[in-house]
């Protein structure tokens, strides 16, 4: 359908105020976090209620016109990247918190609400929700439950898909379903952990219930400094071997201290070449008891450096510099690729030493910052775009490095999606009976693929080519 008639069949269902078409409106939707792909849609539409994002998504079935869900657009992998030939549909304005109850410990959303408002919230309840993303200030949980969002604390708390309990859900082709229920257990088959972590390729979650967890009595935070990236490695397998379940274990290396202490000035430690973030949270009496043996722990694994968090706002200090940390590399280059892959716990050492080592080979700068917690690895490859032939580069070492991963026995993804970004190694880490199974789950669920077109799996060349910068 040509852009004329795709414009005229929108205004049926919008007033022209939230339809978005002239080329200074699409500018801003035609990429999200990942600069490197972008692609200009027909048109965007801003709906305000959820019958709204029915109607449209009965609209683009019925006329074959693809479309792809966005909230914040922060997404590290083109998982929002518009279609050319589609519309986006933007749903920062479905952002109602619709029912928190403390009782049960739920709170029922829509997927436009930011993921840290859910948390502020359910605070005057002792409650908060525990997904925290690094975006956790501007992501949405549409956003999250898309591409099963972790953060910090997913070690002991798991991923979006151990906090989501339901969803009310527009299927592709415009049929309005629930899964799940508010009971944390569930009966017959999982079909919000099939949802969770899809990439808009099945629909658009119109309703949201999530689980809400109690706020920790007491929190320790413990900041140690290493000579080495591989020792701060080995050290958090050490750290789990013990025993030990902290809320969050973070590692970040020399090139992300130095870009987070320009940003935030967190005080860490500016000689080191890595630092170990390990927070416990409990009851006192636990924490406490805890906080022993991790320190033992810790100064016997090489830190040449343990430190305490003295207070609630030097622990904020610290997370600050933690989670600033993506966009405070910025500083340090015009441009950079943010990878996402998964290794064991034990490989982490071995992983670090073997990104150092490509770095060198191939002269680009990466910063690592990551959740070492699970083995879910966040090499950032510094380049400059201007300069012929780095993106390239940065490419093909950012390729090298999913390829490490899977070797090591990891996943080419822990939260960020495969996207547009992944897609041309998924079949190095699954054979082509796996693939085809999930390419006819896909269709089953949207025969048409217009929801989320071009992700995940291979496309024509001609839309490779218009997407691609």
């Amino acid at each position: 359908m040509d852009r004329a008639r795709v414009l005229q069949g929108l205004r049926t269902l919008y007033p022209e105020s939230r339809i978005l078409a002239r080329p200074a409106e699409l500018a801003a939707y035609e990429s999200d976090a990942l600069t490197a792909f972008r692609a200009r849609p027909l048109a965007v539409v801003l709906p305000e209620t959820r019958e709204e994002v029915v109607a449209t998504v009965r609209w683009c079935h019925r006329h074959g016109v693809p479309f792809v869900a966005r909230g914040s657009g922060t997404s590290l992998s083109g998982g929002s990247l518009p279609v050319p030939e589609g519309i986006v549909i933007a749903l920062n304005r479905l952002n109602r918190i619709l029912r928190l109850d403390p009782e049960e410990r739920i709170a029922v959303v829509e997927p436009g609400v930011v993921n840290l408002d859910v948390s502020r919230a359910a605070a005057p309840f002792g409650l908060y929700y525990a997904p925290d993303p690094s975006s956790q200030p501007v992501c949405t949980i549409g956003g999250n439950v898309a591409f099963n969002s972790g953060g910090a604390h997913c070690l002991k708390y798991g991923m979006t898909s151990n906090h989501v309990l339901a969803l009310e859900v527009v299927l592709a082709d415009g049929e309005v379903v629930r899964f799940g229920g508010e009971s944390l257990e569930g009966v017959g088959p999982d079909l919000v952990g099939l949802f969770v972590g899809s990439e808009g390729l099945f629909g658009i979650a119109l309703e949201v219930t999530l689980r809400l967890v109690p706020k920790p009595e007491a929190y320790r935070t413990v900041l140690a400094a290493y000579r080495s990236l591989e020792a701060a490695g080995d050290a958090v397998a050490q750290v789990v071997a013990s025993g030990l379940l902290p809320g969050a274990v973070e590692i970040m290396d020399r090139l992300s201290i130095e870009a987070a202490e320009a940003a935030v000035h967190a005080g860490y430690p500016e000689d080191a070449a890595a630092l170990l973030i390990v927070e416990l949270e409990g009851e006192e009496p636990e924490v406490e008891a805890e906080l022993a043996e991790l320190l033992e722990v810790v100064r016997a694994s090489g830190a040449y450096e343990v430190r305490l968090a003295r207070d609630e706002a030097d622990r904020q200090r610290i997370w600050k510099g933690r989670k600033g940390a993506f966009s405070a590399v910025g500083r340090l280059s015009p441009d950079y690729l943010v990878q996402d892959g998964v290794v064991p716990r034990t490989q982490l050492g071995t992983a670090l030493a073997e990104i150092e080592r490509l770095s060198r080979r191939y002269g680009l700068r990466v910063a690592n910052v990551f959740h070492a917690g699970d083995g879910n690895l966040h090499p950032l490859i510094l380049y400059d775009g201007r300069q012929p032939g780095q993106l390239q580069r940065a490419e093909e070492l950012a390729g090298e490095i999913l390829r490490l991963c899977i070797r090591l026995g990891g996943s080419i993804t822990g939260e960020h999606g495969v996207g547009m970004e992944k897609r041309q190694y998924l079949a190095e880490m699954f054979s082509e009976p796996d693939l085809e199974v999930m390419r006819r789950l896909r269709r089953a669920m949207d025969p048409g693929e217009i929801a989320n077109r071009g992700k995940m799996f291979p496309v024509p060349q001609k839309l490779e080519a218009a997407v691609a910068s």
